[in-house]
């Protein structure tokens, strides 16, 4: 569904050359993958016989036992599209090959043979195999059980109905100078299948994880590995049954090691993610001349391959733009750095006396100012460079106030406070508005007359007026036009309203008591523009997720918009999933509904939005990241979603 498929890694227990016993293992490790709803599942290398069968592949009645076990093993899988791969030893014009046999269906569709054989250390596998080069190139036939069947080792195999494709690869053809599987998906393949068979050593089974790792990211695809388990000889070395799905670089699931019991692990992987992944990422086409698709064959299933029915093992968290708890810290440092060393630069560049900057007490001003001190840090110039300006209006509470005015003290920065209610109501004077009217012309003239202020002041001091805005808010044009919506540099804006909070509460657990205290305060503050009179009661009136939407959604509809394209009714459906339990459907509806309006009604302000640091893959400079013409019509996507 949506371009889901679940992918699965199965490890099952064997005997070293009882093919009977093997293959009622696959059996039962097929079955429960099947009744998983997993589009494929993966087998160790030659786990028909099992790997450490040494001079015994050269037995004849060895490989005729492997055959008719594979033949029994492919009839077990009669009325199921769920893929099969599993390996056994096969003998083709006087040369023993080292094959993964994909079946489905009933039916063995090809045979994969294994291109690098290692010959070093406990691996000798030269001695019994050839190498699948010697076949040449293009895909040859090999009888089969009876059958001719494609045999070779550039095959993507294709679902005719969806964007579901793979290519196999085995074991040491993985850590080889240009793996297979490169050219592989160059060729179309979306997910590499590895049958393998690795030894355990100290620190090898991390190496072996970053490779598939790294090796699902350089490829822009799903990677399923399964590794012979403990149950193969331990003659000399020992097996531990490594089982890994990664996704374009993200590790997805992972089996335990040393299993006695046989074990299955499953992910569900977005195909249509990674082909939106491989359109956007120029390089990855780019790199299609270095592999030509001329020798390829591209075989089609012969049946549907299953979708599962839900996101049971899907990576798809609610709040996408965050740092995974283990890493936060790493991350949260990382991203600072580039904003501080992006605004250090223009400072230099500018010859900037002064930082410029307005403050609210909320939290987008907060995480400028925090990064224009640090800015001056890197600068070794003092924090009283900061030019703070605090300018209440007819909506500014104490709340806000205080935490802005204590903010500025305990950082050293210097703190003007310019009071904008009497310069509004004349200005309301001016073009005949009145000020009981509470329109957007009276909340946009506040945000101008905060702008004007700011630039004349940063004109009067030889300064740089710092933008505060964030990616969410960019997104949304959630601004003046003219007014908060202009800068001449602008920190914060490809760090969307969830990573602020996450940003300010980092610095917080480095700060003073005091300071900390403060921008937790902040941090739990509504976001408001703080336009509108207050309440009754002094608190913030105006709140601005009263009126959009939460943030959480928003920028989770951002998310998988931009990076992966994906169409209305799939972030529905996933955000349904992600966010289960805490909005409903109906809501989180409404919301997209105001975010696709939104998006495409204001680009015009994106259309000359200031400089800025990028700090993450989505950004919307009309410079670089996204070009769109400001009267782009949203109607198509806006039917997605009435429609559903």
């Amino acid at each position: 569904m949506f371009g889901y498929y679940r992918l699965a890694s199965a490890v099952p227990q064997l005997r070293v050359a009882d093919v009977d016993y093997n293959v009622d293992q696959l059996m039962d490790g097929f079955r429960k993958a099947a009744e998983q709803k997993a589009a494929a599942v993966v087998f160790p290398e030659l786990s028909i016989t099992g790997y450490s069968c040494g001079d015994l592949f050269f037995q004849p009645r060895l490989r005729e036992a492997a055959l008719d076990g594979l033949r029994r093993f492919a009839e077990a899988t009669e009325g199921s599209g769920t893929i099969a791969v599993a390996g056994l030893p096969f003998l083709h014009e006087d040369a023993l090959y080292n094959t993964a046999a994909v079946i489905q269906s009933g039916r063995v569709l090809a045979l994969v043979p294994k291109t690098v054989l290692p010959n070093y250390r406990e691996f000798y596998e030269k001695r019994q195999f050839t190498s699948g080069r010697k076949l040449g190139t293009g895909t040859k036939e090999a009888k089969v059980n009876g059958a001719y069947i494609p045999f070779g080792m550039e095959i993507i195999f294709h679902d005719a109905a969806s964007s579901f494709s793979f290519g196999v690869e085995i074991c040491e053809d993985l850590w080889s100078v240009i793996p297979p599987s490169s050219g592989l998906a160059l060729q179309g393949a979306r997910a590499i299948f590895n049958p393998s068979a690795g030894t355990e050593l100290t620190g090898k089974a991390a190496y072996r994880r970053e490779l598939v790792k790294q090796q699902s990211g350089r490829c822009l695809c799903a990677y399923v590995l399964s590794s012979a388990g403990v149950h193969e000889s331990t003659t000399d070395t020992v097996f531990g049954g490594h089982s890994l799905i990664a996704d374009n670089g993200r590790l997805a699931a992972e089996g335990e090691r040393f299993g006695r019991e046989s074990a299955l692990i499953l992910a569900d992987v977005d195909f249509e993610r990674l082909a939106a992944a491989r359109l956007s990422e120029s390089s990855f086409n780019d790199s299609k001349s270095l592999s030509p698709a001329g020798n390829a064959l591209h075989l089609t299933l012969p049946a549907e391959v299953p979708a599962p029915p839900g996101l049971e093992y899907a990576f798809n968290p609610a709040r996408p733009f965050l740092p995974s708890p283990a890493h936060r810290p790493e991350r949260c440092e990382e991203i600072i750095a580039i904003q501080t060393a992006g605004l250090a630069k223009r400072m230099e560049h500018t010859d900037a006396r002064r930082l410029v900057i307005g403050i609210s007490g909320g939290l987008d001003s907060t995480l400028a100012l925090l990064i224009c001190e640090r800015a001056c840090r890197a600068l070794k110039r003092p924090a009283s460079d900061i030019l703070a300006v605090t300018m209440p209006g007819f909506g500014t509470t104490d709340r806000t106030h205080d935490n802005a005015v204590t903010m500025c003290r305990l950082l050293g920065a210097e703190l003007r406070e310019i009071p904008i209610s009497e310069c509004c109501l004349r200005h309301f004077g001016d073009i005949g508005h009145d000020p009981a009217e509470r329109t957007t012309t009276y909340e946009n003239v506040q945000a101008r007359e905060r702008t004007q202020i700011l630039m004349d002041l940063a004109n009067k001091t030889g300064g740089l007026v710092v933008g505060t805005g964030d990616l969410s808010e960019i997104a949304l044009g959630w601004s003046t036009y003219n007014g908060d919506h202009m800068s001449m540099y602008a920190v914060n804006c490809s760090i969307p309203k969830t990573l602020i909070r996450c940003l300010i509460e980092h610095i917080a657990g480095e700060s003073s008591p005091e300071l900390a205290a403060t921008l937790a305060d902040i941090n739990n503050t509504p976001v408001s523009p703080e336009l509108l009179p207050p309440s009754g009661d002094g608190s913030i009136e105006q709140r601005t997720e009263d009126v959009l939407g939460p943030y959480d959604l928003h920028d989770f509809f951002l998310f998988h918009f931009i990076k992966y394209g994906a169409e209305p009714d799939k972030i529905l459906y996933l955000a349904e999933h992600a966010f289960r339990g805490e909005f409903q459907p109906d809501f989180i509806r409404r919301c997209l509904g105001i975010f696709i309006r939104r998006f495409f009604r204001q680009q015009f302000k994106r259309s000359c939005m200031p400089d800025g640091p990028k700090v993450g893959t989505i950004a919307l400079s009309p410079r670089g990241d996204w070009r769109m013409p400001s009267d782009a019509c949203g109607t198509v996507w806006e039917k997605d979603i009435s429609h559903r």
